[in-house]
């Protein structure tokens, strides 16, 4: 239980053939590299795929939410047997965990899911994670899988996170892999194609939003091809892929859930002084505030973005943000308190 923690994230269009059939050549390859990996890790394998695989199996199959839910239900079983079957000559056992968004809003919840991860590992049981698509709301589910394996790797602490994909990196303009990128900014944002696979929900500008938010929290992100021969053992050795750098971190893991797996439900815009008095630890009051862009209850997280519309920290509110405009006289009212403020 002293081994580091690692989140393997393979997507769709990296694990099944054109068809959208599991590829099991890939899954077997992947099995044997993951054995390896297992001991020197704990290790969470983050498996898009469900839907592909179960969507042949849906007549007429357009893509509509409730096809897509009726796909997952028959794919997922057909992925998790398909992970057995090729882990099974390494003898490791598998376990499913199917993740909702409110899994990470609610800390106790969180911690419950942590705790039976911690007892799966202790059993040398590798977790299969992914989204619980058959039964998550639209309002409420992730962005897709790279979300899940970032919260997933913040929120227990991960050293390291693998986003495999179909691609072998991050490109540049000549089409040549950038092996490290020391800070996500809207220049490597420009260089991600707008494109997503017709498989799979993601694209390289999800890896990057979500390496960057990973980085941030002090998690190094390797985005990689899992064709790659030998991908994911070369993408922990930092022999292949681009490696996203993290930043120096000492936030405690309550303020990286709360910056990370937390249900956002509002958003304020505030001035300079104000953003000022948030990077310098102090706590936030209803003078510097502009303008109140989304609506939230007290003890809900919400974003504070800057004048230019940048998100600069996300809080739990002290109050609520119709007390914020009904009482916006109230210069010294506290909206939020220096120790609930997460800057990013």
């Amino acid at each position: 239980m002293n081994k580091p923690i690692l989140v393997l994230k393979l997507g769709t269009a990296s694990i099944t053939t054109e068809k959208g059939e599991l590829d099991e050549l890939v899954i077997a390859d992947v099995a044997r590299q993951v054995a390896e990996v297992a001991k020197d890790y704990r290790l969470i394998l983050v498996s898009s795929g469900a839907v592909g695989a179960g969507k042949k199996y849906i007549k007429n199959y357009k893509g509509k939410i409730s096809e897509r839910k009726a796909a997952a239900s028959i794919g997922n079983p057909l992925l998790l047997n398909t992970y057995s079957k090729h882990f099974l000559p390494y003898g490791i056992c598998i376990a499913q965990s199917l993740c909702e968004r409110q899994h990470f809003s609610n800390r106790k919840q969180f911690l419950q899911l942590k705790e039976t991860y911690e007892e799966l590992w202790k059993n040398d049981v590798i977790p299969i994670a992914n989204e619980n698509d058959v039964v998550s709301s639209l309002e409420l589910k992730f962005s897709d899988n790279d979300e899940l394996a970032t919260l997933l790797g913040v929120g227990f602490g991960a050293s390291v996170i693998l986003l495999g994909t179909s691609v072998p990196g991050v490109l540049d303009r000549d089409g040549k892999v950038i092996d490290r990128i020391e800070s996500i900014n809207d220049d490597i944002f420009s260089l991600a194609d707008k494109g997503k696979s017709d498989l799979g929900l993601g694209g390289m500008i999800s890896k990057l939003t979500f390496a960057h938010l990973a980085s941030t929290m002090g998690i190094k992100v390797v985005i990689f091809g899992v064709r790659t021969p030998d991908g994911i053992s070369k993408a922990v050795q930092e022999k292949t892929g681009t490696v996203c750098i993290p930043k120096d971190c000492s936030i405690s893991a309550r303020n990286k859930w709360l910056a990370s797996g937390s249900l956002v439900t509002g958003r304020i815009m505030v001035d300079d002084g104000a953003c000022e008095a948030i990077r310098n630890r102090k706590s936030l009051l209803a003078v510097g505030v502009l303008s109140v862009i989304e609506k939230f209850s007290d003890g809900e997280i919400f974003e504070i973005t800057d004048a230019q519309d940048n998100i600069v920290a996300v809080a739990r509110a002290k109050t609520s943000s119709e007390a914020i405009i009904k009482d916006s006289k109230q210069r010294n009212l506290e909206i939020a308190n220096a120790s609930d403020i997460v800057i990013l």
